[in-house]
């Protein structure tokens, strides 16, 4: 069942990510939580099952695009399709809050996710994303 990411998972949220490669040594995982835990614009959805959670996805919007980040399944749920289910309420998140397009950035080295979205639709937009540092 896909809700809201109960305040009791939060912890569970954050090794889920760890577990399966999203985090990045410059990325804190908990603020990222909080952050998106902590507005209208954005929401951590999950899947619980039997109180357990299986997989998380972070949405939000900046009022022009949505936003996907932290799709996780745990390794033992993978193949089951909660992926595809996660993304689905993800956009259909995206689309109540009256946004059209849903946007989300995968590491190029990584094929097999790059695969996994573009079976969903998603294509590879001719865009360069751009970044700095402030700290």
């Amino acid at each position: 069942m896909i809700v809201e990411l109960p305040a009791a998972l939060y912890d569970e949220a954050v090794a889920l990510w760890r577990e399966v490669g999203l985090t990045r040594p410059w990325n804190d995982p908990d603020a990222d939580l909080r952050n998106a835990l902590g507005g209208p614009s954005s929401a951590v959805l999950a899947w619980v099952e039997d109180g357990a959670l299986l997989g998380t996805v972070m949405v939000g919007t900046d009022g022009h695009r949505g936003w996907m980040y932290y799709l996780a399944v745990a390794p033992t749920a993978q193949g089951r399709g909660l992926g595809r289910q996660l993304v689905a309420a993800a956009e259909g998140w995206v689309l109540a809050a009256g946004i059209p397009k849903v946007m989300l950035m995968v590491r190029t080295s990584n094929e097999l996710v790059l695969g996994f979205y573009e079976a969903l639709g998603y294509e590879v937009n001719p865009v360069a994303t751009l970044g700095k540092r402030l700290n």
